[in-house]
């Protein structure tokens, strides 16, 4: 969070940066994000060490995270572009070796289909506490009085690298990893991802991702700008987002209890649709109405991250899918897939709005007129609505829902007695050269 709502205005602010390339640099940044994603997702998926298939990234990601942070927070008084974008490829990789392999081992720690979300709710709760954390950061100091965005950084980050510090070794040391049930391939390939993309289950739920981060990133990437220069608020910027996290951590269990009765697509249209009315009921506001601000952060912070929950816990139903249809395991490769399209919804976010400022005459940090200042105001509230508009079009009859998904776990458990008796080669050219029918009635043979 602190890259995505802190990072961009600091650099442009205090580094002497241009405004726009400021803009081009982090959404380059997520965009080299987006192709790493799925190379460490196959890899992961093909490792095999005494320790796991997702352990030896988790460990090698942290090093490299931690060392790039420092430099990402803390760049010392002169910095030039190319060094920041070396400093956020650093970071970003690091974080793919540590998130990819995460959320493919959360995936795959149940197989039925309301437990996913679950253990998805669990995750994503305990996230949004970490972002309300961090975020107390930044508005102690400007409640303090100190609201340079150079006083906030550096605390920020060594809140991040403690974090990691306490957080990779927790999970190295103290939880492990199923077994798999049959020996990987080879690094030699890292399988094939374009076969993967051509899946019309994960071209949806990628492009419902997509729209998600982006609507997402243009809040975020817009929010302090808004509160300081159209609301007239910059002594509350830092506490409304904090507020909207602080709320976020009761959405998790809100939303499980939705995706329970209504299934999880239908939950996140829902979600999205809520996140749509927030960001439009935007329009009307006028500077230094903080009563109507508050209110509209409390119901974001409520509906925040139906989407990223749901569609999380869709990508593992996927992955089943996808098994069944292939005979292989790939779920750190679908959950690198979905890394991608979250980083660069987020990236083209900022990619975009950040140069529709700047040629709208908006200046980070000086004075702005009021056309300016309407055009950031209009580009808030439009921007986040239309990306969260599109997910819910794109997911709205997304065909995989629970009683689909309870037929693929039993015929994948069918095919896994198959293999047992038979084989894993005869049993997958059983897969591919007969029907389920067929392949039900040599199980029971």
């Amino acid at each position: 969070m602190p890259l995505v709502v802190y990072l961009p205005p600091f650099y442009a602010q205090t580094t002497g940066i241009d405004l726009a390339l400021v803009g081009t640099i982090f959404m380059i940044a997520r965009l080299w994000n987006a192709v790493s994603d799925p190379v460490i997702g196959a890899l992961s998926d093909r490792t095999e060490s005494r320790f796991g298939r997702r352990k030896p990234w988790i460990a090698v990601g942290g090093v490299l995270f931690v060392l790039s942070a420092a430099a990402v927070f803390m760049p010392g008084e002169r910095v030039t572009a190319p060094q920041l974008l070396l400093s956020l490829f650093g970071l970003y990789l690091g974080w793919s070796m540590v998130s990819t392999p995460l959320y493919a081992w959360s995936g795959e720690l149940s197989g039925e289909y309301h437990q996913r979300t679950r253990v998805q709710t669990y995750l994503q709760t305990t996230t949004a506490l970490g972002l309300a954390l961090v975020l107390l950061i930044p508005t102690a100091l400007d409640w303090l009085g100190h609201p340079s965005p150079a006083d906030k950084i550096a605390p920020m980050g060594w809140f991040v690298i403690l974090a990691a510090a306490a957080g990779v070794p927790t999970v190295l040391l103290f939880f492990r990893e199923q077994v798999r049930q049959r020996p990987a391939r080879s690094l030699a390939g890292i399988g094939p991802i374009w076969p993967v993309l051509r899946d019309p289950l994960v071209l949806r739920v990628m492009g419902s991702d997509f729209f998600v981060a982006l609507g997402q990133g243009f809040r975020s990437g817009l929010f302090v700008f808004f509160v300081s220069a159209y609301m007239g608020l910059p002594q509350w910027a830092g506490l409304l987002y904090l507020i909207q996290f602080v709320f976020g951590v009761f959405a998790g269990p809100i939303w499980l209890r939705i995706g329970y009765r209504l299934g999880k697509h239908h939950t996140v249209v829902l979600g999205e649709v809520t996140q749509i009315l927030v960001n439009l009921a935007l329009l009307p506001l006028a500077p230094g109405d903080l009563g109507p601000v508050i209110a509209l952060t409390v119901i974001q912070g409520l509906a925040q991250g139906s989407g990223n929950l749901m569609l999380r816990a869709i990508v593992a139903d996927v992955a089943d899918a996808h098994r069944l249809k292939t005979g292989e395991q790939r779920s750190g490769l679908l959950f690198s897939i979905f890394n991608v399209t979250t980083n660069a919804g987020l990236g083209v976010a900022v990619g975009i709005a950040f140069p529709i400022l700047s040629w709208l005459g908006f200046s980070p940090g000086g004075h702005n007129g009021p056309a300016a200042l309407r055009s950031l105001h209009v580009l808030f509230a439009l921007g986040p609505a239309f990306g969260h508009a599109v997910s819910a079009l794109l997911i709205r009859r997304f065909p995989l829902d629970e009683a689909r998904h309870a037929e693929i776990s039993r015929t994948l458990h069918l095919k896994e007695q198959v293999e047992v008796r038979l084989g894993p080669g005869r049993a997958l050219g059983l897969a591919h050269s007969r029907s389920r029918r067929e392949l039900l009635t040599e199980t029971v043979k």
